[in-house]
């Protein structure tokens, strides 16, 4: 396995922000934990903190903005384990700088995107019966109804990326990803998509 890698992904920093009880990570206010890019956390990473920040690294790291955040390009995220600490997560550039873009004058409360979750591939059989063609609509980040929750944690990462704005640059079309792979074998593979609305 290789030490280093040749990512095209930046690099991005955590910093502990709030303690409100114990961690037997033993993080302190000010503390920094630096993920070389969104796939390869410091050694002993607490998974819980994973869970909840991969969404967000995923995000920054194809360019999402969160419109209210001080820095667009930065974002907090709370531990699971009851809230006892907090971190902010934030995008360096290639000179190890924190990008940084103030936040957005004209925000003015969410504005949550249409997304469409499409099946592009099926290759065995699907409990909940899904077939090639089967599309889903929903807006932001909204769950949709009778979903296998399988599927939609697998996608969730994809559709809070698309919601603030993130560009897959390796896909045809930057608006959408389709290797969004069922994790029941591999059977069923969606394309999320972020269906940009007309301008008025």
């Amino acid at each position: 396995m290789k030490n280093k890698i040749d990512s095209p992904f930046p690099s991005l920093k955590l910093t502990v922000t709030k303690v409100a009880g114990f961690c037997y990570h033993g993080y302190d206010i000010g503390d920094e934990l630096i993920l070389e890019d969104f796939t390869h956390p410091p050694k002993y990473f607490c998974l819980g903190l994973a869970h909840v920040l991969f969404p967000v690294v995923y995000a920054l790291s194809f360019g999402a903005k969160f419109s209210f955040s001080d820095n667009q390009r930065s974002l907090l995220i709370t531990c699971p384990d009851g809230g006892k600490l907090e971190f902010k997560a934030e995008v360096l550039d290639k000179k190890g700088k924190v990008e940084f873009v103030p936040k957005d004058p004209n925000f003015k409360g969410p504005n949550p995107k249409k997304m469409e979750i499409e099946v592009v591939k099926t290759t065995g059989k699907c409990t909940f019966g899904y077939k090639l063609g089967d599309k889903w609509e929903t807006v932001g980040l909204k769950c949709i109804p009778g979903f296998c929750g399988a599927a939609f944690h697998t996608a969730f990462p994809a559709l809070f990326a698309l919601n603030f704005g993130a560009k897959f640059f390796f896909m045809k079309d930057h608006n959408s990803i389709d290797t969004v792979t069922c994790p029941d074998g591999g059977h069923v593979v969606f394309k999320v998509s972020r269906v940009e609305e007309p301008k008025k």
